[in-house]
């Protein structure tokens, strides 16, 4: 009831037509779908703040992080970024699936799964694992 009152969708009950509950599946979709965007970007700027971070007290005060392990956390959370980006790109595609955003979606995750198995090379080439 509460999600009612923010999006509109307060008055469905099974009955109602397909349109209304098409509208609350695109709600959902487009919800997590932002939500897994939300993610995935909070994970890669955390990944990259926490890197620049741990070079600045590496160098700065000659701590104890060595670059292979910053470099090693860097790729993980860039992977697991890049991951949650295309679970929110095959939930917007869910909605509208035409031949258009089907393609665009096969070229989108392509892309990104060759990045995440090139940055997943480099850490296994580099024992980064």
């Amino acid at each position: 009831m509460l999600l009612g009152l923010f999006t509109g969708y307060h008055n469905l009950s099974i009955g109602d037509d397909r349109r209304t509950l098409g509208d609350l599946e695109n709600l959902f979709l487009d919800t997590f779908s932002s939500l897994f965007n939300v993610v995935g970007s909070v994970l890669i700027v955390y990944g990259g703040l926490r890197a620049t971070a741990e070079i600045i007290l590496l160098e700065t005060f000659k701590k104890h992080y060595k670059y292979e392990h910053i470099r090693r956390e860097l790729t993980n959370k860039l992977v697991f970024g890049l991951e949650f980006f295309i679970a929110a790109d095959v939930l917007r595609t869910l909605r509208d699936p035409t031949q258009e955003e089907l393609i665009v979606l096969g070229t989108v995750v392509l892309i990104r799964t060759i990045l995440g198995y090139f940055l997943s090379k480099e850490a296994t080439v580099y024992h980064l694992d």
